[in-house]
């Protein structure tokens, strides 16, 4: 029963970190502007009145992707105690870049990407609810395909 718990209890830390953690993203994204369309499609407009400020805020989170990355390649345990499960595919495929090409196109029409995008439903602005919601149409349609395609 004393490994139930302590399996339980480190389920329900994990959970508690993962919602801390996307609670600071969240607020991160708001102050940032991130969540904010027009400041994004600002920052995309090259030739017109250019808004550089979101280049230090991805600048700052790239700082800090590295600085974790370089932590967790030299540990084999996370924090939590869970194995460590690093991607490990260098491949740039097809889908890759499909994918990137898909992620730009909708970041540069709406002004939006996922995270962002979801941290701003609580807007209900109608541009929001159809990028999310398209988003999720897309997401299932992917899945559907690569399970058609796997039988």
């Amino acid at each position: 029963m004393n490994n139930f718990n302590s399996n339980l209890s480190s389920i329900w830390l994990a959970r508690l970190a993962s919602l801390a953690s996307g609670f600071v993203f969240g607020v991160g994204l708001l102050i940032s502007g991130m969540a904010n369309p027009d400041k994004v499609l600002g920052f995309l407009d090259l030739a017109g009145e250019w808004d550089p400020s979101l280049a230090f805020v991805m600048g700052g989170a790239i700082a800090v992707g590295l600085l974790a990355f370089a932590i967790s390649k030299k540990r084999t345990l996370s924090f939590l105690g869970e194995p460590m499960r690093m991607p490990t595919s260098t491949d740039i495929d097809k889908k890759l870049i499909l994918g990137g090409v898909l992620f730009g196109l909708g970041w540069g029409l709406a002004g939006f990407c996922p995270g962002p995008a979801l941290v701003s439903i609580t807007s209900l602005d109608p541009k929001v609810l159809l990028f999310v919601g398209s988003m999720l149409i897309g997401m299932l349609g992917f899945e559907l395909f690569e399970r058609s395609k796997s039988k």
